[in-house]
């Protein structure tokens, strides 16, 4: 069958009262931007508790539920069978016909429910329920009716049109991306990080996103990894930002200046300094890492308030309370675990110590962070300067250069 428009099921904005509406329109936006590479034409509106996507020429099925099945917000993606506004027996004709196509020679039970928005129609909905019911049996003779547990659900909703639907293809639920304002996602090449982004995206965060760089200790191709990553994460949440800093110069100076237990702590922390100075030029609200308890040296709760001392800004970090493989189950739900496993290292592996601290004294890593008070300044600001920025999104990249940087 081919299905003339596609009913989108929320929840969770069902239950925001005055802004709902807010939430409704932020949908529409982030389900025409994933429609936009889908071949054939689209008009997507709202009406009370139910979104259409309307198919205006021919189109690919299956591309247009994987893109809508990407779209936070989305409970669920109905393929809807269209009809104008019929009497009764026409009407029962016309659900007949779309039971037979849909499910030919079937012997599933069934229940009819239908949804009468339009109330002045002759029969209400408990009428419609039985009739369409006895329409259908006599049309389909091998299935059978089953009103507590059926296999199959007939959706019947009476509108300026008649809609019949049968199927719900899961959404990825959460709310629109965009609602929730936007932060600052730390990634790096490995597992945990897109997952973390991917978390905090589906409670309607936009990202952007920083990758810290230690060329020529890490290769192009770990540069082309985290890009990667971050096409996987934008099939989610739309074009990322992606600041790609290089952090040689200044990985090298803490390396020389301060005890080597110390390292990744303090390498660490002017990230984190680094990326909130690039999150306060963009407007977030709060940086996103991929943290969580105990999984390494740097990442115990002491580790964790030494490193998260240094911001003003909010640091969320979703994965706190996952193992390893909760995490890896995200990461290959999502699309991204096969990239993170690719052997290119990132900058945080190049100088790991043998025998990381990991109880660190917040007063005694400020008293060793004074080692690096003759140059320290210098280099973060060079590192911002020279940032490269690049769009990602879920077809590919560029790099942003010139006036557009700002």
């Amino acid at each position: 069958m081919t299905y003339q428009c596609f009913l989108i099921k929320y929840a969770e904005i069902g239950i925001k009262g005055k802004n709902r509406h807010v939430f409704e329109d932020a949908l529409v936006r982030q389900i025409k931007l994933a429609l936009k590479p889908c071949e054939g034409n689209f008009a997507v509106h709202k009406t009370y508790g139910r979104i259409f996507v309307e198919c205006l020429s021919a189109y690919d099925f299956e591309e247009v539920t994987q893109a809508l099945s990407h779209v936070f917000g989305i409970w669920g993606i109905c393929p809807v069978a269209v009809s104008d506004l019929v009497e009764p027996e026409e009407l029962m004709a016309k659900a007949a016909d779309f039971v037979k196509e849909v499910f030919p020679g079937s012997k599933s039970t069934f229940k009819v429910h239908t949804r009468r928005m339009d109330k002045s129609y002759p029969m209400d909905s408990q009428e419609l329920n039985a009739e369409l019911g006895h329409a259908i049996l006599e049309a389909c003779p091998d299935m059978s009716v089953d009103v507590h547990a059926p296999e199959i659900m007939i959706e019947v909703e009476l509108r300026e049109k008649i809609y019949f639907y049968a199927e719900t293809i899961p959404g990825p639920g959460g709310l629109p991306v965009g609602v929730g304002g936007k932060a600052m996602l730390l990634l790096s090449g490995g597992i945990d990080s897109p997952v973390a982004g991917y978390m905090i995206a589906k409670r309607g965060v936009r990202l952007d996103a920083v990758y810290f760089n230690a060329p020529p200790y890490t290769s192009e191709r770990a540069l082309q990894k985290v890009i990667d990553l971050a096409r996987e994460v934008a099939v989610y949440t739309g074009p990322i930002c992606l600041h790609n800093i290089n952090f040689t110069e200044i990985q090298l100076y803490i390396y020389q200046k301060c005890p080597h237990d110390e390292l990744t702590i303090i390498m660490r922390r002017y990230m984190m300094r680094i990326a909130e100075l690039l999150a306060r030029k963009a407007g977030c609200l709060g940086l996103i890492t991929g943290e969580s308890i105990g999984q390494v040296a740097s990442q115990t709760l002491t580790a964790l308030g030494v490193t998260g001392e240094v911001c003003t800004l909010p640091v969320f970090r979703p994965l706190i309370g996952f193992d390893k493989e909760e995490i890896i189950t995200v990461s290959k739900k999502i699309g991204t675990f096969e990239t993170s496993i690719l052997p290119y290292e990132d900058c945080c592996t190049i100088f790991v110590a043998k025998h990381p601290v990991t109880k660190p004294r917040l007063d005694t890593i400020v008293r060793h962070e004074k080692y690096l008070e003759e140059k320290i300044d210098e280099m973060v600001e060079r590192a911002i300067e020279t940032d490269d920025m690049i769009l990602v999104d879920s077809t590919g990249f560029r790099h942003i250069t010139g006036e557009e940087k700002n």
